[in-house]
């Protein structure tokens, strides 16, 4: 199929997925009666446990009530709870200067008793974390004086204080909702410092947040936030223009309640405005390359899928320009990821090539081809919350049958698809990097991680080499050398094509037209709900 025949195929798909979920248009008008100093955001899922040290919850509920020692901010890491720091010559150990004027929800006073109480939580389910470095550099956590703490490390660590500013799991939670002085099996609260407390819960339907007018910087204008569940797509435009739900943003893991298209004829209502992000993550397709049972574990395979995808079309017609199509893993203003790397673009005809060289002959009548009387098939799971998503997926499902691949698209909910990466139970599935302010070392670090991507690197034929590296360039303190060590990593797996780069993403809000104050974090994961306002 050429990119002409390609286009027209696409512009068809979205046109009947309009037609199917548009319903009734301009009914806006109702939006801008929304509840004033109050925002009903739409979600596809429930946000699950609020517990901060564990996986499950919403990251972006997580950040409205929890806080970390320190932000990453686009002019570096900013103190947040810790006023201050310093770091030992040998860079092994931080001694963070409390903030004195802090208080959890409950009342219970911030202080370095709390923090070490955490962090030792946290390192008391060290399996569980382990995908994040510095949980394996944490030797001890020691109180100085009721507002001073240090953390010492085994080994001098770079991206410590990047790691200490995510969204989880170091980040505090009110000693009294602790179990046992454990979190790691469950918490009697969700008691944080951040502007919002977690008020009422109601599983599948809705959780609402309140302002913490004690908040150490400031009540928040936006008195009250409620997460409603509701499925994506049609349902979702219909609450937004009768004013059900009047906010809308890309969640945690790429998902969106509605498409491009949706939202621009919600704007074009005159209800709401669209606000972008910069480029924040990329949106990619992970190949399991240590599934030997399944044609995904080739590399020339791997390249094949590569070349058959049309990123350009991508961006122009599923995203309407809103994403830039993306060639490699990270985007060059990603640190250290300004590096020269083999030229993989949109063509079939390569693709084609490609298969024929690694033995795999044409099937008759447009049937999947075959080699050693197995057919080229595999699953590509997307997640079902996500409308563009399972777009990419039928696009990309109708490109590579062009070049002989059978590929069944199977949509699952997130946790579901979380749970097939950690576990190798899958073949090929939707994904993105950790975002700008934690990468390239987070997305790498997580390639030697089994709750993330070591099922997709350790099938590769330089898989020992690859892992020392990560481990080298984690503990580095020279920055030519880390330079150098991060060229290599970058060159094997793209040269593997384990990871199949299809966009740049950012983080996009459908808000109303009237609130002000809507502003991104250098995190895809949060938004910095105590700055928006209504005027």
């Amino acid at each position: 199929m050429n990119r002409k025949s390609v286009k027209l195929w696409l512009l068809l798909m979205i046109s009947i997925a309009l037609l199917a979920g548009c319903g009734e248009a301009n009914q806006g008008s109702k939006a801008e009666s929304a509840i004033q100093n109050e925002l009903i955001y739409a979600t596809a899922k429930d946000i699950h446990d609020m517990n901060p040290h564990l996986y499950t919850g919403s990251m972006p509920a997580q950040g409205m009530v929890y806080e970390s020692l320190v932000e990453n901010t686009k002019e570096g890491i900013k103190p947040l709870l810790a006023e201050s720091w310093d770091i030992s010559e040998d860079g092994k150990t931080y001694t963070f200067h409390l903030r004195k004027d802090v208080k959890f929800h409950d009342g219970e006073p911030f202080n370095a008793e709390a923090v070490k109480l955490n962090i030792d939580a946290v390192q008391h389910n060290a399996e569980k974390h382990a995908w994040i470095k510095l949980s394996t550099k944490i030797k001890s956590v020691k109180v100085v004086d009721a507002y001073t703490v240090q953390l010492v490390l085994s080994e001098a660590y770079y991206p410590a204080l990047v790691e200490l500013s995510m969204t989880r799991p170091y980040v505090f939670l009110s000693p009294k909702d602790f179990i046992q002085g454990e979190t790691k099996d469950g918490v009697n609260g969700h008691h944080g410092t951040g502007p919002y407390r977690f008020t009422e819960h109601k599983i599948d339907e809705y959780a609402t947040f309140t302002a913490n007018e004690e908040y150490w910087g400031g009540p928040p204008k936006i008195k009250k936030i409620t997460a409603k569940v509701l499925p994506a797509g049609e349902t979702t435009f219909l609450a937004m223009q009768k004013g059900e739900v009047n906010f809308v943003f890309t969640d945690d893991r790429g998902a969106d309640s509605i498409d491009v298209q949706a939202m621009n004829r919600l704007v074009e209502s005159g209800a709401y405005q669209l606000v972008r992000s910069e480029a924040m993550n990329t949106k990619m397709i992970v190949a399991n390359s240590s599934k030997s049972d399944s044609p995904v574990s080739e590399t020339a395979v791997r390249e094949a899928i590569w070349h058959a995808i049309d990123r350009e079309t991508i961006s122009k017609d599923i995203f309407e320009g809103s994403e830039a199509e993306a060639n490699q893993l990270f985007s060059s203003n990603v640190n250290y990821a300004d590096v020269q790397l083999k030229e993989r673009g949109y063509d079939p005809g390569r693709a084609e090539q490609l298969l024929e060289q690694a033995g795999w002959v044409k099937g008759s009548d447009g049937e999947a081809r075959i080699k050693a009387g197995k057919k080229l098939a595999m699953n590509l799971y997307y997640d079902s919350n996500s409308s563009s998503q399972k777009t990419q997926a039928e696009f990309i499902q109708n490109a590579v049958k062009g070049i002989g691949i059978k590929l069944d698209i199977i949509g699952e909910e997130s946790s579901s698809i979380a749970n097939r990466r950690s576990t190798g139970d899958y073949e090929l599935l939707f994904n993105q990097t950790w975002g700008l302010a934690y990468d390239p070392q987070s997305t790498i670090s997580a390639f030697t991680s089994e709750a993330s991507y070591l099922h997709t690197t350790k099938g590769i034929a330089e898989a020992d080499h690859l892992y020392e590296h990560i481990q080298e360039v984690m503990v580095s303190k020279d920055e030519e050398t880390r330079k150098s060590l991060y060229a290599d990593i970058m060159t094997m797996v793209h040269d593997e094509a384990v990871f199949i780069p299809i966009s740049s993403g950012s983080v996009t809000v459908l808000a109303p037209k009237d609130l002000k104050g809507i502003a991104f974090k250098q995190t895809q994961f949060e938004l910095p709900f105590e700055l928006m306002y209504f005027e």
